[in-house]
């Protein structure tokens, strides 16, 4: 893998950059649609490709080692194959799942037993065989096994927490370095920041990260629940320690004002399931604000759902028809509108990358965060 840093904005640290991996270009500051589970929830690979049109996607490795197992993608050749999506995959690390079974697992220094949510059978994660797992799975970057802390956390849990973290990591950078490739092109392992809100944690875990010399970071456990404001303070002080010359990665990050805020901060990619679960239930994402489709005010607006066009469902249809099919629980309403919110949010990124490289970035972003949290 390899990161080129092309352009800074003036007035904050936002970064215009591209990686360069076997399976293409990712042109920076990048949103990836989340494929959970080898698909991108209600849309087909051939309308993500020639409609929304990411550089890369992300898969989950938790979900994917339960069903389909690794044996079948083995078996299949990976998960590019296996989907049939040729370009860039991204696999988080199972952490921030296994974080989210806090009934049904039990976390100690040698790793994690869970309970399967599918059939309560019991697993269990180490460094180790996740580095395996996600060789298996073959994305193109991987993530290092981490524990998630949640919010609000108690300084203690979240100082042994980060330093268990790291401990990890040694261990996922070990285990990677033996573990070979099975599918014939390079994978790029990037570990993760911890820390909670605290910011000397934040401090000591992003200078840990950055001593790895990784291909590139990410910074996790914020989008747990804290402020915003907790947030942004965080990725401020994580981004002014990770190296400039390497890719920075906020996972589960977020709302489209999240995401500009941050890439002012100097983030490069993101990843988060709200344009398509807020899809499904009927919200949407547009340039002027926020709109409730099962709002009545639409049962009779026969304009187009976005008359901006990002992707062809914003012309194609209506407001009216679009609350139509959601009043009738119609499965294509929740498609359309899965369509809509991603390919708005592939449209903030790249126009984000746009201003940046013109210099603009500052004075855009600022008008922008005002106009997308309007409620239409």
């Amino acid at each position: 893998m390899k990161f080129e840093l092309l352009h800074t904005d003036a007035q904050s640290r936002a970064r215009a950059g591209k990686i360069t991996t076997d399976h293409g270009v990712i042109e920076t500051p990048i949103f990836m649609p989340v494929g959970t589970v080898a698909t991108v929830k209600g849309v087909h690979q051939r309308e993500l490709k020639e409609e929304i049109n990411p550089d890369i996607i992300l898969g989950n490795t938790y979900h994917l080692y339960l069903r389909p197992k690794v044996e079948i993608l083995k078996q299949a050749g990976g998960l590019h194959k296996f989907m049939n999506w040729d370009r860039n995959i991204l696999t988080d690390s199972g952490g921030f799942q296994v974080y989210s079974l806090s009934a049904n697992r039990k976390i100690k220094e040698d790793g994690v037993k869970f309970k399967s949510h599918i059939d309560g059978s019991y697993h269990f994660f180490s460094p180790e065989n996740v580095m395996e797992i996600q060789r298996a799975i073959g994305a193109d970057i991987i993530m290092a096994f981490d524990e998630c802390t949640p919010y609000p956390c108690d300084y203690r849990y979240a100082k042994r927490s980060m330093h268990m973290t790291h401990r990890w990591l040694d261990r996922c950078v070990t285990h990677f370095n033996k573990t070979p490739e099975l599918y014939g092109y390079s994978q790029a392992l990037f570990p993760i920041v911890q820390g909670s809100t605290y910011k000397d944690l934040r401090q000591q875990s992003a200078e840990y990260i950055a001593n790895v010399g990784a291909e590139g970071n990410a910074i996790g456990g914020l989008s747990v629940g804290e402020p915003a404001e907790e947030m942004y303070a965080m990725t401020d002080v994580v981004t002014s320690i990770l190296p400039e010359d390497k890719p920075r990665y906020l996972m589960g990050v977020g709302t489209p004002i999240n995401i500009l805020e941050n890439i002012a901060l100097g983030v490069d990619m993101f990843d988060c399931v709200m344009p398509t679960r807020n899809a499904r239930n009927g919200m949407l994402f547009t340039a002027e604000g926020i709109i409730n489709i099962k709002n009545k005010k639409w049962e009779d607006d026969f304009s187009p759902i976005d008359a901006m066009g990002h992707t062809w469902v914003d012309t194609e249809y209506s407001k009216a028809y679009l609350r139509h099919l959601f009043a009738a629980n119609e499965s294509l309403g929740k498609q359309i509108a899965s369509i809509h919110n991603l390919g708005f949010y592939m449209w903030l990124v790249r126009e984000a990358r746009q201003q940046i490289l013109a210099g603009t970035f500052a004075t855009w972003k600022n008008k922008m965060v005002k106009q997308l949290g309007e409620r239409l």
